[in-house]
């Protein structure tokens, strides 16, 4: 869902894309200054291999003096060096290329699976979670990485031979670029800052304890009791924060008695949110749970493992036994608030050595995404600010027969599936999906029946691996072309539920995606795509066509419309998440010094400001704070608001791919590489990304549906 979803492993690569750790000494080797090296290195090159060459060898020179440090070697060693490295020759020039290409590929592709394997116990579903599971997972090979490319000079040839690009130079010059300029922009990028092991080793410890935390937050359903003892959900059935119970909360649209299970979950998400839920109840199945007074009393009844086939009749619980020990009520003391401070105060280590870039909030935008915060601002904004967001709501709220609630932000019920009860639903995919092997080996049918060809079903599915996960579900790329994408998605022991398969199709979007952008693409250094939005759009290419997959879907003009409204409106949802996230992360950078009680006070104050500034005008309640539940806070650092700009780059890519041939035109998409996200999307659709081809079509929709 992720979602081109992080490990502790990957926010540690994006650290490592972003700059190149280097801890000076603590006694310098020899004395270097920066510009009588330049004047001397260039002066002796120019002389060397003659004047038409001086641009060349001034760029480099000025490039590899800018990352020299006094332990790399003196004036003298650092003249030397680039005498030796600084290639004029063209072949030579292109051989050195081929070698660092080559190489960055071997290396980045054999960290990324050692961290897949070092993560494996805490991602996949193996058993118990062993105490050293944790350290493993918190162990980040690659954190000296870079440290030991700059100390090998490594980073100093790439610096020397091929060109340090700026954001502005991207956006404005890229379009005109090969595509080797492209990938050797791509090269110097990794290595334009030097940032010290030990703080990317921080970052990484910081995000896998909060991973850590997220994957056993889950609540056991059927010990949630309303005021009156009864039992809203089935025996067995354990849900994830947030994935599962957003999920959970959508599907009861298909249930005319879902409505007190809707309110329950809201409540349980707010109690997350402001801290107030009892912390005894996370992942216990032995403490009912009184939701609205918070209440816990000892279960009569041990919950068995694993998820329901679906809702069952409310039901009294039985009285506790008079002999048994009163639970602890104490509420869970802000460990979602202290998690999310460790990781920003790690960042802040990150921050001291990337002075062009000072925070993380700059690093997101300018280096991850390559779009201008204040751009992604105004998009996600744009979304409320017409009349399509209200005549969306009006329209929902005619449809529910009722006046809207907080939770109807995740309203369900333009979906195709909405026609389908989820019973029905889980007990097609259950028997169709008993095993991870069993989704696996049905890849190849889904790639024929959305119109791939045999080669390239093939090609995709010999480097995809499916693993039955811990959490909701995640895909993980290879970065080596002899390596394969993993797809991790939950199977019960009934067999894969539906919300499962949703996510699992959503999952094995992003595997096209991670393989034809690397095994299918002519420069491994562009593998990818521009920015996680772009991965997020084409994953959920695939998860729109989920029931197709499952045969029961047949889209016509009312389908189509219907789908632009769940788009649109699923748009505005996570814009106003991300709105939240961004927002968060400001106020820390405001407040370096706060408490996570402080946080959890400021987090609350922002979801409801930006709560009574999107959706209050539209659902007529002020002040919730449901936009704050989202997991991602904590282990995907500044992650959100790739969902909706992947919202609005899917709409416009679905738009492309309903004129033509699906098949051909993803592959096409995905093999553009990482370009700029405006270039790519204007050679993959003809336009930039905006958010006004949704809004436009779902005013289209309202009008039609309303006829």
């Amino acid at each position: 869902m992720i979602h081109h979803h992080l490990t502790a492993l990957a926010v540690a690569f994006l650290l490592c894309s972003l700059s190149a750790g280097a801890s000076p000494a603590a006694a310098p080797a020899a004395e270097f200054e920066a510009s009588a090296a330049v004047k001397e290195t260039v002066g002796k090159l120019v002389a060397q291999h003659g004047a038409q060459h001086e641009t060349r060898i001034r760029r480099g020179v000025e490039q590899a003096a800018a990352q020299w440090r006094p332990a790399d070697g003196s004036t003298p060693e650092f003249v030397a060096f680039a005498a030796e490295h600084l290639q004029v020759d063209a072949a030579q020039i292109d051989s050195t290329f081929a070698h660092l290409e080559r190489a960055m590929e071997c290396m980045d592709g054999s960290f990324t699976s050692l961290g897949r394997d070092l993560h494996w116990h805490m991602d996949v579903e193996t058993g118990p979670i062993l105490p050293v599971d944790r350290l493993l997972a918190a162990y980040d090979p690659t954190a000296h990485l870079n440290d030991d490319l700059f100390a090998s000079k490594i980073a100093i040839v790439a610096l020397l031979n091929f060109p340090v690009t700026t954001l502005a130079q991207r956006l404005q010059e890229g379009p005109g670029w090969t595509r080797r300029q492209w990938a050797e922009a791509r090269l110097t990028g990794r290595f334009t800052t030097r940032v010290p092991a030990a703080a990317q080793q921080a970052v990484s410890s910081a995000v896998a304890r909060a991973d850590a935390y997220v994957s056993a937050y889950n609540i056991h359903m059927h010990h949630l009791l309303t005021p009156k003892g009864e039992r809203l959900f089935p025996p067995g059935l354990r849900l994830i924060s947030h994935w599962n119970l957003r999920d959970e909360l959508k599907a009861q649209y298909a249930n005319k008695d879902g409505l007190p299970r809707q309110r329950m979950i809201a409540q349980v998400m707010e109690a997350i949110v402001r801290q107030t839920i009892p912390g005894a109840v996370i992942d216990n199945p032995r403490l009912d749970w009184l939701v609205a007074n918070g209440e816990l009393r000892l279960s009569p009844e041990d919950d068995a493992q694993g998820s329901s086939a679906g809702p069952a009749a409310p039901r009294a619980a039985p009285a506790p036994s008079a002999a048994a020990a009163a639970p602890d009520n104490a509420r869970e003391p802000d460990t979602r608030y202290a998690l999310l401070l460790s990781i920003f105060h790690a960042m802040q280590e990150v921050d001291r050595a990337t002075p062009l870039l000072p925070t993380h909030v700059a690093r997101t935008f300018e280096h991850d995404m390559e779009i201008p915060q204040a751009e992604v601002i105004r998009m996600l904004e744009q979304l409320f600010a017409g009349p399509a967001a209200r005549d969306v709501a009006q329209l929902i709220r005619h449809r529910l027969s009722r006046k809207l609630e907080p939770f109807d932000i995740w309203y369900a019920g333009f979906k195709p599936r909405s026609r389908y009860d989820e019973a029905q639903l889980d007990a097609a995919t259950r028997q169709r999906y008993p095993t991870p092997a069993t989704f696996e080996q049905d890849l190849p049918r889904m790639l024929h029946d959305l119109g791939f060809g045999h080669e390239q079903a093939q090609l995709v599915t010999s480097h995809v691996v499916v693993d039955p996960s811990r959490g909701a579900g995640h895909a993980l790329a290879a970065a080596r072309r002899d390596d394969r994408a993993h797809l991790r998605t939950r199977v019960g022991p009934q067999g894969m539920d539906y919300k499962g398969y949703n996510i699992a199709v959503h999952e094995f979007g992003h595997n096209v995606e991670q393989v034809f952008s690397l095994n299918a693409i002519d420069h491994t250094l562009l593998a990818g795509v521009p920015a996680s939005a772009f991965t997020e759009a084409l994953a959920f290419v695939f998860q729109g066509r989920d029931l197709q997959l499952l045969g029961l879907d047949a889209p016509d003009e009312l389908a189509q419309h219907l789908h632009a409204l769940e788009e649109f409106w699923g748009a505005c949802e996570i814009a106003a998440v991300a709105l939240v996230d961004i927002g968060v992360w400001q106020w820390m950078y405001e407040h370096p010094t706060a408490t996570p009680a402080q946080l959890r006070e400021a987090t609350v104050g922002i979801a409801q400001d930006v709560w009574n500034r999107t959706f209050a005008p539209l659902i007529g309640v002020k002040d919730s704070v449901l936009l704050a539940i989202y997991s991602h806070m904590l282990d995907y650092p500044l992650y959100l608001p790739n969902y909706p700009l992947g919202h609005l780059i899917a709409f416009q890519l679905e738009e492309h791919f309903r004129t033509g041939d699906l098949a051909k035109e993803f592959e096409r998409v995905c093999r553009q590489g990482r370009l700029t996200p405006d270039l790519w999307m204007r050679q993959a659709v003809g336009a930039s990304l905006s958010p006004q081809p949704l809004i436009e079509a779902a005013e289209r929709a309202v009008k039609a549906l309303q006829k």
